[in-house]
């Protein structure tokens, strides 16, 4: 106990506890200093917080899964991945994350990415704990096939641990309909049922409408109640996003819907800019033809895009960015580099896409960041929204399943500027893990020591 209730002394203290139970995990040291410097205040100074170490609880995931894939190839050439499920937090629902199918993911960043998930699911008010997969594996370059056997096996060893009231996976980076659709029918075939046990499944197969458009939209649903509660509005904003995955594609869009001038797309290769504006056409031929050519550049060409080789959204001049690739893409110079380009709100649709350094310089500038754990929780509210048809029966419309996704949005950034105040300056960074740490630490005080 001493040990434990020393961890609370202060943002180092805890840091350094953390470091010594996870060494060299970088990535989840990162998220870990970031909740921990805007919560530690109410884990020591809530008796029954303190008392069951609610705060250390919550650093420590419940378990961490890892296991063997051994897939064969189209040359029948054997291969072998590491897969990996944290189950991090149940205390308010069966744990709910995505898998993602990456060569970089390992142990480090899915702790970190199941912590930031604890603190997300619980802000949509929905009863969602938090967890996060995938694997060392890539889908670049593989047959459907290839893809196809890959899922089979990991899905063969990560069944056991997973279920509709236990833990139900859904897509991350990599892991997009395709791959859902042979992981949910290995699911099928291994458990015999029909169940909730994985989102983001086919529209008329369980699965929800606007599942698809949650992440991107919810980003810019949550960016519109900023501007609207600072008497403002998207219409005319010029709009850089990063990306040309699926939260990067919807969030442009919708932006463009809206009114936003959106002037960039990107990907690891570089930056693809049009200066007068992307229209929800254009956008939705990048992606059509990027999908089919996987060139940006190619892709681009036909809606008048430049593409810019090594270049990044973040030197085109813009007054707001939403990062929408990768966790760290934005790093001090970066940030600088928004500044001086006219930035005043960067929205995060990845998750930890702001280094801690990058993110102090754009809070010192003026310029007001909404998390990724608020901003682009649109897309697990809307798979609670699927956990809700599975277990009901009932199917909902796209437009029932919008208006309820708007109705989440609003609830977090009411609920993230409610605990934002920071010396007279609305935080909602500070503001989205106060909140969702309250509450997961009622549940998890409630319940005592277990």
């Amino acid at each position: 106990m001493p040990v434990l209730d020393d961890a609370l002394d202060s943002v180092e203290a805890f840091v350094t506890w953390v470091k010594l139970r996870h060494p060299g995990e970088i990535e989840f040291h990162q998220a870990v200093r970031s909740v921990v410097g805007n919560v530690i205040d109410i884990a020591r100074d809530v008796p029954e917080f303190r008392k069951t170490a609610v705060l250390q609880r919550l650093a420590e995931p419940d378990r961490s899964i890892r296991f063997r894939v051994t897939w064969v190839d189209d040359e029948g050439e054997i291969h072998i991945n590491r897969g990996y499920r944290v189950q991090h937090s149940n205390a308010l629902g069966p744990y709910k994350g995505g898998l993602r199918f990456d060569p970089t993911v390992n142990p480090s960043i899915l702790n970190f990415l199941s912590f930031e998930q604890v603190f997300k699911n619980s802000l949509t008010g929905l009863n969602l704990g938090g967890g996060k997969g995938g694997a060392d594996f890539t889908t670049k370059g593989r047959s459907d096939n290839e893809v196809m056997r890959f899922c089979y096996a990991f899905m063969t060893e990560l069944h056991r641990h997973i279920g509709p009231r236990t833990d139900v996976p859904a897509g991350d980076i990599g892991v997009g309909s395709r791959e859902i659709g042979y992981l949910w029918g290995q699911y099928k075939r291994l458990e015999n049922q029909f169940s909730g046990a994985i989102t983001g499944k086919a529209v008329g197969a369980g699965g929800s409408e606007l599942r698809e458009e949650a992440t991107g939209y919810g980003a810019v649903y949550f960016l519109g109640e900023m501007l609207a509660d600072a008497g403002d509005e998207l219409d005319g904003k010029r709009v850089t996003v990063s990306g040309a995955g699926n939260v990067a594609i919807h969030a442009a869009e919708k932006a463009a819907e809206l009114g936003a001038i959106v002037v960039t797309l990107s990907n690891r290769k570089g930056c693809l800019i049009k200066e007068d504006g992307f229209s929800v056409q254009d956008v939705r031929a990048v992606e059509g033809a990027y999908t089919r050519c996987h060139d940006l550049g190619e892709a681009g060409e036909p809606v008048g895009a430049r593409f810019v080789e090594g270049g990044k959204p973040w030197t085109v001049a813009c007054d707001i960015a939403i990062p929408s690739a990768t966790q760290n893409e934005i790093d001090i110079e970066d940030a600088r580099a928004l500044v001086d380009n006219g930035c005043k709100i960067v929205v995060e649709g990845a998750n930890m896409p702001v280094t801690h350094d990058a993110a102090e310089l754009l809070w010192e500038s003026g310029v007001t960041i909404a998390p990724g754990k608020a901003a682009n929780a649109g897309g697990v509210a809307v798979s609670g929204f699927e956990m809700l048809q599975n277990q009901s029966g009932d199917i909902w419309t796209a437009e029932h399943a919008d208006d309820a996704l708007r109705k989440i949005m609003k609830g977090i950034f009411q609920r993230s500027k409610a605990e934002g105040d920071s010396g007279g300056r609305i935080d909602l960074c500070r503001g989205a893990d106060r909140a969702g740490f309250r509450r997961v630490a009622r549940a998890t005080a409630w319940m005592g020591a277990m």
